[in-house]
């Protein structure tokens, strides 16, 4: 079955993100990385809901054995996702936004996998 993604999926999505930014972010991030979810554009609020969806699934239909993953594995998946999205809705986009995961910054690796925490601990306690 396939789930429809939300607006609150979204915001979710971005709650994560925000606060791994906040947390793993060398410096004073850029603005736009910590806008709030009234001020992200309508793609990229499309892409976090679809991305909180595919993560959720993923734990889901895995019946708890998501535990048994990496930290780096479960950023991985998450950047992946946000990756498929970036494609879906920008049709050339900046090489820095379809990097693979090596190429990320460590504070990008680090919030990914956090989104995949925040994401899993959903679905786990509803």
């Amino acid at each position: 079955m396939m789930l429809t993604a939300t607006d609150e999926q979204g915001r979710a999505f971005r709650e994560a993100w925000i606060a791994g930014v906040n947390k793993h972010y060398p410096g004073e991030p850029k603005s736009s990385y910590v806008a709030p979810w009234e001020e992200t554009p309508d793609w990229e609020r499309q892409a976090a809901a679809a991305v909180y969806v595919q993560v959720r699934t993923f734990v889901e239909a895995s019946a708890g054995s998501t535990a048994k993953l990496t930290r780096e594995q479960r950023g991985r998946f998450v950047a992946l996702c946000w990756i498929a999205q970036i494609h879906k809705h920008i049709e050339t986009p900046k090489p820095s936004y379809v990097a693979d995961w090596e190429d990320l910054p460590e504070w990008q690796r680090e919030t990914d996998a956090d989104i995949f925490q925040r994401i899993e601990d959903d679905a786990v306690h509803r």
